[in-house]
């Protein structure tokens, strides 16, 4: 009978190790989901720009400081003034007013008792806008006919039409 060696040799291979480089492309991937997850979330929540009027600021949910607001209501007459680029002015909507503060001049058909719809942010007690909308043509009051009823009662209240 021949005999069997059964002593260890060093030539032969360890057994293969596990390789952490399957895991890599995972986790790199995970990562670059949960990162356009965010992005993607933080976009659609600031995108989305809440309509309010004067008199629903910090009363209406949604209507806040900290977060982008369409702002409505009718320019104040005698508040327009505009200094070093800024232009600044009050809107009010049912006995309530809100300063505005507006780099650059609104232009167009931007004047005093006026509704208008601004966009931007509530900063404290100014709001500061970005943009303005001015009611002067048919889309603007299709799309908005029923807020302008109380917006229009009041221009006409500021300044008697010639």
């Amino acid at each position: 009978m021949s005999t069997i060696d059964l002593t260890p040799r060093d030539d032969q291979a360890a057994p293969p190790r596990r390789s952490r480089r399957r895991w890599a492309p995972l986790v790199v991937l995970a990562l670059v989901l949960v990162a356009g997850g965010v992005v993607v979330t933080q976009f659609l929540r600031s995108a989305v720009d809440y309509y309010c009027n004067v008199d629903e600021i910090d009363v209406r949910d949604g209507c806040e400081a900290g977060r982008r607001l369409r702002v409505q209501g009718t320019v104040d007459a005698g508040s327009v003034r505009t200094e070093n680029g800024t232009t600044t002015f009050t809107i009010s909507f049912n006995d309530h007013t809100l300063p505005v503060r507006y780099r650059g001049e609104p232009g167009g058909m931007f004047r005093e008792c006026e509704p208008v719809v601004v966009h931007g942010v509530l900063d404290g007690d100014v709001f500061e806008g970005d943009r303005v909308e001015v009611k002067h043509s048919n889309e603007y009051e299709a799309r908005n006919a029923d807020r302008l009823e109380g917006a229009v009662e009041e221009s006409e209240a500021c300044s008697p039409r010639a």
